[in-house]
């Protein structure tokens, strides 16, 4: 068990990372190269040198300073302090706490800590995680983790290595371990023009959510061209450029073929 892990920032208020109104822990690492990350500040697990003259501070909490970095390594009791001052939100909304990144599950045992500290406290927790970690590491944190937020990108293996730079096998067996378990599931497909919102696809992706148990819902999230900005203020390379947010129509019509799959879904912005 550790005390302390990396995060890069605190979202309070989220209304889409779960039931409620949440507060969003991201912690830093992502062992996928996809080249459409809507966070690429997350991907190194490494606290960063930020080209920004002034990196934004994170939501003024009291461990926090205004500096040239992206990511800040913190304790659990720090994270913990901002966690609960927003529980009175949690119980008037069916809110809770939502761990994202990067993956974080690259920081199993500052995860595992945090999920029980905030299951002590009766606090819904969840995971957005993209499965790409051992079984063993969902395994330990299962049993503190209300609902699993589960990203499926692309179904075909050599796509989803071409893609993202990793095999889905170890995702799909993720994914099956925790359906098995009876944990409840929802299921986010991020909609990369030409690579997940394909008809291929799309219907692949359909096919094996029929065959999982215990998915609550899906939602189906659209491409967001304005990342262009983003990566340009990191001085990173975005891969996936100069592609555009499908329109309404497109949206309608992905939406109403997953409607087959019998459980909610919608569409996130």
């Amino acid at each position: 068990m550790t005390d302390r892990g990396v995060i890069f920032d605190i979202n309070k208020y989220a209304v889409n990372d779960g039931p409620g109104i949440r507060t969003t822990i991201f912690l830093k690492g992502c062992p996928l190269d996809c080249g459409w990350c809507h966070n690429p500040e997350s991907r190194n697990s490494s606290i960063e040198k930020s080209p920004e003259d002034r990196h934004k501070k994170l939501l003024n909490l009291p461990f926090s300073e205004t500096r040239n970095t992206i990511g800040m390594i913190v304790s659990v009791k720090d994270v913990m302090k901002e966690i609960k001052k927003d529980t009175i939100f949690y119980e008037e909304s069916g809110g809770g706490v939502t761990f994202s990144g990067g993956e974080p599950l690259m920081q199993p045992d500052f995860l595992l800590t945090l999920l029980r500290k905030c299951k002590e406290l009766g606090i819904h927790t969840a995971v957005d995680t993209s499965g790409y970690a051992s079984t063993e590491s969902f395994k330990k944190i299962q049993e503190v983790t209300d609902l699993f937020l589960f990203d499926l990108k692309v179904i075909d293996n050599r796509d989803h290595i071409k893609f993202t730079g990793v095999p889905n096998g170890l995702i799909h067996k993720n994914l099956m371990f925790l359906s098995d378990y009876g944990k409840e599931i929802r299921i986010r497909i991020p909609l990369i023009p030409g690579v997940s919102d394909t008809e291929k696809n799309l219907n692949d992706t359909i096919n094996f959510i029929l065959s999982i148990k215990n998915i609550s819902g899906i939602d189906l999230l659209p491409f967001n061209e304005l990342i262009d900005g983003k990566y340009k203020r990191l001085e990173k390379t975005l891969e996936f450029r100069n592609l555009k947010t499908q329109t309404e129509d497109e949206l309608s019509s992905i939406h109403k073929i997953f409607e087959e799959c019998n459980c909610e879904v919608n569409i996130r912005g």
